[in-house]
Order: C-alpha cells, then sequence, then structure tokens
C-alpha cells in the first residue's frame, strides 16, 4: 500500500472574532471540497456538544451537506458517541447517507469522555460503556438482519422493526473504532473495527500501537492490511524563522488544551514532540517517512485553520514525494 493522505477535524464557528456562524462553516465546506478535488482520501468528521468552542454538534448533518458538494473522498465520523444517541435512529441516518454519498461513509464510534457533554445530556458517564455495548450491538443487527428484528435490552426496547433504507455498503460501512489503550485495541481487532489513532501520540507510541493491533487481527483470523489504521497527525508547514517560531506557540497552545487527553506522557520540551508534522516541506516528508517506516500508511492531517492554502502547499510540495499522480499535484497549482 502507497501512502494516502485524509482529514481529521471539523468545522468552528467564529462567533469570537464577530463573524457569523455560517462562515466559519462556509470555509471548512471549502476545505473540505478542495481536498476532495485534491485527491485526499478521508474526511472524519469530529462530534462535540456544549463546549463553547463552536465545534460540531449535528456531524451527519454536515456530511451530509458535504456529500452532495464531493465526489471521491470518504466521509466519515470521527466519532458518533452512541451512549447519547438512540441506536436505530443512528442506523438509519447512517444508511441513508451511505446511499447518498455512493457508498463513501466511514462510521466511527466512542464512547465518549468529556464529563461536560454527558452531563448536558442528562445521562451519567458511568454507564458510558454499557450504553456504548449495547448500542452498537443494535446498530449491527440492524444492518445485518434480513427484514425486520426485535432487541430487548437493558437500556432500548424495539419489537419487530426494520431499517430503511439499508447501507449501500454491504453488510455496512466499515466500522471505526478511536483506541489507543491495549484494551481497547484488543477489543478493535477481535470486533471487526478499523483502528483509529490520536493526534497526540508519539512515534513509538504510533508504532507499538500499530503493532498490537496488528497481532491482534491475526490472532482472530483478520487479514491485517495498513488501510485498516488511520493515524491523525498535526499539520504545520512553514517556510521561514517567523513561522517557525509561531509553529511553536501554536503547538503549546493545543498542547495546554487537550494535552490531558494523552494516554502517555508527552515529551517535556515542545521540540521533542514526534507527533506534529511540522517544519520545511522537506522535515514534513522525513516525518512521513519515520511513519511510514513503523506502519503508518493512512494519515489524517489535522490543521484547526482549515486552511485551503496549506492544503495546495501540502499537494504541491510533499505528496510528490510518496508517489502521488501528477494530476493531484496540478491540481494544486
Amino acid at each position: 500500500m502507497t501512502m494516502q493522505f485524509g482529514l481529521f477535524g471539523g468545522a468552528r464557528t467564529k462567533r469570537a472574532i464577530g463573524l457569523e456562524d455560517s462562515l466559519g462553516y462556509d470555509s471548512f465546506i471549502d476545505y473540505v471540497v478542495e481536498a476532495d478535488r485534491l485527491g485526499f482520501r478521508h474526511m472524519f468528521l469530529v462530534e462535540h456538544h456544549f463546549t463553547g468552542h463552536g465545534q460540531v454538534s449535528a456531524s451527519l448533518t454536515l456530511l451530509a451537506y458535504l456529500a452532495a458538494k464531493t465526489r471521491t473522498i470518504r466521509l466519515g465520523t470521527a466519532v458518533v458517541v452512541l451512549p447519547w444517541h438512540n441506536p436505530v435512529l443512528v442506523a438509519e441516518q447512517v444508511a441513508t447517507l451511505d446511499l447518498l454519498t455512493g457508498g463513501r461513509v466511514d462510521f466511527g464510534v466512542g464512547k465518549g469522555y468529556r464529563k461536560a457533554e454527558f452531563d448536558g445530556f442528562c445521562i451519567p458517564i458511568e454507564e458510558a460503556t454499557e450504553r456504548f455495548d449495547e448500542a452498537i450491538e443494535i446498530i449491527r443487527k440492524a444492518w445485518t438482519t434480513e427484514g425486520r428484528f426485535s432487541h430487548h435490552g437493558k437500556r432500548w426496547h424495539y419489537q419487530d422493526v426494520v431499517i430503511e433504507p439499508e447501507p449501500l455498503q454491504r453488510p455496512h460501512p466499515p466500522l471505526w473504532m478511536a483506541a489507543g489503550s491495549p484494551d481497547s485495541i484488543r477489543r478493535a481487532a477481535r470486533e471487526g473495527y478499523h483502528l483509529l489513532l490520536d493526534q497526540l501520540a508519539q512515534v513509538d507510541q504510533i508504532a507499538s500501537r500499530i503493532a498490537l493491533f496488528k497481532a491482534e487481527c491475526e490472532k482472530a483470523g483478520r487479514v491485517y492490511k495498513p488501510n485498516l489504521v488511520a493515524t491523525a497527525r498535526p499539520l504545520q508547514m512553514e517556510h521561514s524563522d517567523a513561522e517557525r517560531a509561531e509553529m511553536y506557540a501554536a503547538r503549546k497552545r493545543v498542547v495546554g488544551t487537550i494535552g490531558d487527553l494523552a494516554r502517555d506522557k508527552l515529551p517535556d520540551r515542545i521540540e521533542d514532540d514526534t507527533a506534529p508534522l511540522w517544519g520545511t516541506p522537506d522535515e514534513v516528508i522525513a516525518r512521513l517517512k519515520q511513519l511510514e517506516a513503523v506502519g503508518a500508511q493512512n494519515i489524517l492531517l489535522v490543521d484547526p485553520n482549515a486552511s485551503v492554502a496549506n492544503l495546495r502547499a501540502f499537494a504541491r510540495e510533499v505528496m510528490p514525494a510518496f508517489g502521488l499522480g501528477q494530476s493531484a499535484i496540478a491540481a494544486a497549482d
């Protein structure tokens, strides 16, 4: 498999700087449409609620709009937090989206981790795991049962219901799980998920997690392929000393905001952080080759600014090093 590139993130509203909400979404939509034109493989969209930071809440709605604006890029959720949702309704919505996209949906799921979001939905975070387990059981059943099905569990009861429409991809869209701990990686391999790796993990951690997932897939009788894993990586390209200083400052802000989510200790010095794809184009290429060497060949770029200019620069100055066709390069010019 050759290297593949996609996107990870979401739109943000811009009320803080005096713009209407829709303008923040408009710029993000332009970003994804340009990625589609440049030949990027995936777009994974986040779901968050009640943060006050203008993050995407109705991710499936935004993906439906993007489906009408794009042609080939795969559209994924990263993730739908199942404990907050009616699983039958999610199954219907995702199946509809899969139909509308012509089979371009990747269904990423998770159990959530922010207590404030659970509190906002009046759901105890202590119930996250059991709610997730029951919800994904129902969704799988809804997509794989011929005709009507019933379910009677702890949280949900359905009698003689049928999901319409069926998803276009059979038996269902690829299932993705965001996982970092050994137990969650083993579960992802055992239960047939693809694996999403986070943007804070260092290269050595990415290597060990991919190795574990590969071994557990083989143990479960699954054929391992590199495209079963997608790795989110912050992108911060620079071309001058001034841009490099701002690059480090921006990374410090990000780590200050989400660094507590890292599963392992982050480097003490920001310069020693191996997670970001940062520096000159040659430095970014070198970092990507390190990832490629440890088996990370499906890279999701994280750019909080959703910059079309940065996307074009990446396509023009980095992608050729990995054998991408001239059509993507020409599109970036």
